[in-house]
């Protein structure tokens, strides 16, 4: 019974390690002190990375950390890096989950809730200090609770950044919800899972099977993507299209737009589970299917590049 109980073990949680990453630039870690605590980092510049470049902050999902989410992301966000020229930094939670607007959730810090809003605009400012990154050129994504404070920082500082992506991610419904929203609005992309076991894309309470964690209700990926919408004001039904891929996952598209500068984009991976799609890195069968196509990465940087 052991053996089989290790075997089941193995099967469900056990994941390759996805296809090393030949990087040219360089890698490094460091630490900012926000509110009288100790904040860590690590960041990706390219070599020889213009002044005046962007810059993407990546956020990892609950339980993790910043070198995780290189390999959660399959090192998609660094190869891109290279390709057209943008600083990466990868933010640690001090607590399980991101501080974003779900009133439930492990994101304390010695009995406070933590500032991760205020840690994150702080390492933004340092960055733009010592890297030289475009302060109106940042970005921000995240996968799983990373992509709950995406959407954080969308509805709470959008003036902060110049797009945002959140993915396996859901806005909470009302009575979860506890963000105080700002009046402007920002384009988001929304990227999820038909499948996805821990955050349902049809709605509902964030957990997985019940049983290892729970992260409060949620409003389904449309209705995410219509809360969005009607802060864009951006009225009308969306435009929709889909793409058939390989072992039968599909993408299907809605795009909200006007004649303003703001747009919302959903992608929605019918056959995808929880994490972020990429050909890199296959995830734990535990988070559901995981499809190597599309590739997340380069449909958000795609979405961001609408926006430089």
């Amino acid at each position: 019974m052991v053996g089989l109980g290790v075997a089941l073990f193995g099967y469900f949680i056990y994941s390759p390690a996805p296809t090393p990453f030949q990087h040219s630039g360089q890698f490094a870690k460091a630490s900012i002190e926000v509110a009288g605590t100790a904040r860590t980092y690590m960041t990706y510049v390219p070599s020889r990375l213009p002044k005046g470049s962007p810059l993407l902050l990546v956020m990892h999902g609950s339980g993790e950390n910043a070198a995780q989410s290189r390999v959660d992301t399959g090192y998609g966000f660094e190869r891109l890096a290279d390709q057209h020229g943008f600083a990466v930094v990868y933010p640690n939670a001090r607590s399980f989950d991101w501080n974003d607007c779900s009133k439930v959730g492990d994101f304390s810090i010695d009995g406070r809730e933590a500032d991760d809003v205020g840690f994150l605009g702080a390492l933004i400012d340092k960055l733009a200090r010592e890297i030289e990154v475009d302060r109106d050129r940042v970005y921000a994504t995240g996968v799983s609770s990373g992509g709950g404070m995406a959407i954080r920082l969308a509805i709470e500082t959008p003036s902060r950044f110049r797009a945002i992506a959140a993915v396996s991610a859901n806005v909470p419904v009302q009575e979860n919800f506890k963000c105080n929203p700002a009046p402007s609005g920002i384009s988001i992309l929304i990227m999820n899972g038909t499948k996805d076991p821990l955050v349902p894309f049809g709605g509902g309470e964030s957990n997985l099977l019940g049983l290892f964690y729970k992260g409060g209700d949620l409003r389904s990926t449309q209705e995410s993507g219509q809360y969005f919408a009607n802060r864009n004001s951006l009225s009308g039904a969306p435009t929709v299209s889909q793409t058939a891929l390989a072992n039968n996952v599909s993408v299907e598209r809605f795009q909200w737009r006007s004649d303003s500068n703001l747009e919302v984009e959903l992608v929605a991976i019918h056959g995808g589970g929880h994490g972020m799609p990429q050909p890199y890195w296959r995830r734990p069968r535990l988070l559901g299917p995981s499809p190597m196509e599309p590739n997340g990465p380069a449909i958000i940087w795609s979405f961001f590049e609408r926006h430089r």
